[in-house]
């Protein structure tokens, strides 16, 4: 299991991200500096899209009124494409993938609080969209409900999908540090597409060992959802924030 230093606010505590994998280092970092011991058990892989979403990024880019970026990796995979160069109101679902739009040099919208499709779909930019191209970048699956919000607003709906997710690979390195988690060990959950692929993907007796540790939910929704998977210690973060899912950990 990875060290740290015991000393700090998180007080030795192991810390288990379940971030897509090759992007928590800097989240690892975050929780060693602070005293923890981090745990990388990635519930999500990301992968390029297909090369035909250049097409459609490029048409969201020059024609359409609103873009709305889903995530980092969205505003990640996006650019990999092309600049991101654009007139339109560019949203972002959170102040994560805010801060990604704004390396590239965009203005962003995005909610303050409730930082998911809900809080999006409350921003003023989106009261009314009626015949507004809106383009969507990011992912295919999730709730659909900005597809079936927008859709119904009246939007012109442009979906453009520059990666995709599927569940990570675990070995049994992840499997065995999961069975030596103590029960005061966190279990950071910012997506239920990774929550539910680390349910598929564990051993059934390592998930219930998982699931005796405290779960740390970025929103109501995940809240919900790792009660429903098994956790009975559910605490629940401002944010999908890392400084909020640590603060929360505490």
């Amino acid at each position: 299991m990875p060290h740290a230093s015991t000393t700090g606010e998180l007080d030795g505590r192991v810390i288990v991200i379940t971030r897509p994998a090759g992007t928590a280092s800097a989240f690892a970092r975050q929780v060693r500096a602070r005293g923890g011991v981090a745990l990388l058990l990635p519930g999500l892989a990301l992968r390029a899209g297909d090369e035909d979403a250049r097409t459609p990024l490029r048409e969201a880019l020059r024609a359409d009124d609103l873009l709305l970026f889903t995530s980092p990796a969205a505003v990640r995979f996006a650019a990999a494409l092309m600049p991101l160069r654009t007139r339109a109101t560019v949203l972002a679902v959170g102040q994560g993938t805010a801060a990604a739009l704004r390396r590239h040099g965009l203005a962003v919208q995005a909610p303050a609080r409730q930082q998911d499709s809900e809080g999006l779909l409350d921003l003023p930019a989106l009261h009314d969209v009626r015949g507004r191209g809106v383009a969507l970048v990011g992912a295919p699956g999730g709730r659909g409900l900005l597809q079936q919000r927008l859709i119904e607003g009246g939007a012109r709906l442009r979906e453009v999908w520059v990666y995709r997710r599927t569940a990570a690979r675990l070995d049994r390195r992840h499997v065995d540090a999961v069975r030596q988690l103590r029960p005061d060990a966190r279990v950071l959950l910012s997506s239920a597409q990774a929550l539910a692929n680390l349910h598929d993907s564990l051993p059934p007796e390592a998930w219930t060992h998982l699931c005796s540790a405290v779960a740390v939910a970025s929103s109501e929704r995940l809240e919900a959802a790792a009660r429903a998977a098994g956790f009975r210690h559910v605490r629940r973060a401002a944010s999908a924030l890392s400084a909020d899912l640590i603060a929360a950990a505490r």
